[in-house]
């Protein structure tokens, strides 16, 4: 197909591929001397571009390609492949991409071009000269991002009450927490980004008064600041338990980067830890625990883990891939009282334990929505822009309730992916965009080295279909309410994860 250089067995496109050898749609894994690129074909027109997705480094020749952009297979960031941006969370990072040039039936992959510039707004008389954004996780620090890369070049307030900057907070219960992924991984930016792009970063700071008629927040410093636009992402917070004695120091939520350093910290000290909640924030604990070689129980009401979400084929698969790692199940079951070194069940069974990890769920921080009279509802109610019931209020990520395309029900997904793509759609819409977010619903979840995908929403099914054997590592399960498909779990189906988000953006018109 073209020429390799010493014992690399890439095709080097540098030195040109034969344009008949690349059908339309179709993808080539190959380098542009020593770094490696895929080669892409749409039409007459060939792309290439780097090889790894900008977010985890997941190998962009095993995406799919839709249309103009080419999708990660790991986490389904989305990448125009015409002007090399991001275009889809949870990759904010352009791919690098050379220009092609066609010469007598090759196509050869010339110089790089240039990292592609920040949009010209297109609204920029109707855009607001100042917005503040509460909450910097996911959807605020997407905001803020979407803002700039846009061309917004008015004030950005982003208000947080972790002290810490934005960082992955899904790393907190999987690579981090198991010692697998150092420190200066979880950083979204570095630490000059925010003061290079004028964004007035406010951190450790709680807003207490949000005033939709004065157009003004005020923290807890007493520091106030005035806005045009502002976006609501305050996120969620751990699920308290009453349990007696979960008060004890040796006992941890895991929500924020301190909470997984103390959990870290307690962890290097500890023999055994009873993990209360066997979901995904709980055995994710587990898996990470059971990896630095701490004696670990699970303990939860459920008959079988994860079973409410995922269904009973996988929740058996997942109780098995944590029992063969030395998890011990303590299921329907739940804890009485949590004591120095122990733990007594329902049943009256004691379980050694001198760390305790809850992880029962999370609750939607609304309260400063309830304060300024905004329409809540178990969630804040958005309509389809992601817009309050008072204008120029936006929300997005885990307290937003928004009209679901799919179901036809309102729906409120606490996941880092959804956050972060409202969180694009919102600041867009601040800008005057109008763009409904109808993003189809994705998550995953780690568990040692197998990762769960699930794209759609299912809060409930009348039945499921599975294909393959989660027990040889390869499945799917599909969810359905009647003869309407709601969502897709897969379990190193990659490919075929990719192809349901597509077919449900096309069962609703969704825009790629």
């Amino acid at each position: 197909m073209s020429s390799t250089n010493g014992s690399d067995p890439r095709p080097d496109f540098s030195l040109g591929v034969d344009c008949a050898a690349l059908a339309d749609g179709e993808l080539l894994r190959g380098r542009v001397g020593p770094e490696p690129a895929v080669m892409a074909r749409r039409g007459a027109d060939f792309f290439v571009f780097g090889a790894e997705c900008s977010h985890y480094h997941g190998p962009l020749s095993e995406g799919l390609l839709v249309g103009d952009s080419i999708r990660c297979p790991w986490h389904h960031a989305c990448f125009d492949i015409r002007s090399s941006r991001a275009s889809r969370a949870p990759a904010f990072d352009a791919l690098p991409v050379w220009r092609t040039e066609a010469v007598d039936g090759k196509v050869y992959a010339r110089e790089k071009k240039a990292a592609p510039e920040r949009l010209a707004i297109s609204s920029s008389a109707e855009a607001p000269k100042s917005i503040v954004i509460v909450g910097a996780g996911a959807a605020g620090f997407s905001a803020a991002h979407t803002l700039r890369a846009e061309g917004y070049d008015g004030e950005i307030t982003l208000i947080g009450a972790d002290p810490s900057p934005p960082y992955d907070r899904p790393n907190l219960s999987k690579d981090y927490l198991a010692g697998a992924a150092p420190p200066e991984w979880l950083p979204l930016r570095a630490s000059d980004y925010f003061s290079s792009r004028r964004i007035n970063l406010k951190l450790g700071r709680r807003v207490e008064i949000l005033d939709p008629i004065e157009r003004r927040v005020e923290l807890d410093d007493g520091t106030s600041f005035n806005f045009d636009a502002a976006l609501l992402a305050t996120g969620a917070e751990p699920v308290r338990l009453p349990t007696p004695g979960i008060e004890r120091p040796h006992v941890h939520y895991l929500r924020t980067l301190a909470d997984s350093d103390a959990l870290i910290a307690a962890a290097e000290k500890a023999r055994g830890v009873a993990v209360i909640g066997a979901s995904f924030i709980g055995l994710e604990v587990a898996a990470a625990l059971r990896t630095r070689g701490l004696e670990v129980h699970a303990i939860a009401p459920e008959a079988l883990p994860m079973e409410r979400i995922l269904g009973p084929d996988l929740g058996r698969f997942v109780q098995s891939l944590h029992e063969a790692r030395g998890v011990a199940f303590h299921l329907q079951e739940t804890v009485t009282s949590i004591e120095a070194s122990s733990i007594v069940l329902a049943s009256g069974k004691r379980i050694g334990a001198d760390l305790v990890v809850v992880g029962v769920g999370v609750r939607p921080v609304v309260s400063i929505a309830e304060q300024a009279g905004l329409a809540t509802d178990k969630g804040v109610l958005v309509d389809e822009y992601l817009q309050t019931s008072a204008p120029g209020i936006f929300a997005a990520g885990d307290i937003a309730r928004w009209p679901d395309p799919l179901t036809g029900e309102r729906i409120r997904v606490e996941h880092w992916v959804v956050a972060e793509r409202q969180g694009r759609t919102a600041a867009r819409n601040m800008l005057g965009r109008k763009e409904r977010f109808d993003a189809v619903p994705f998550f995953w979840s780690q568990h040692y080295d197998a990762a769960i995908s699930y794209v759609g929403h299912a809060s409930a099914w009348d039945r499921t279909e599975l294909s393959g054997d989660p027990s040889a590592g390869d499945c799917s399960v599909t969810y359905f309410k009647g003869e309407r498909k709601l969502a897709v779990a897969t379990l190193f189906r990659d490919l075929e994860s990719l192809r349901a988000e597509v077919a449900f953006e096309q069962s609703i018109g969704a825009c790629a």
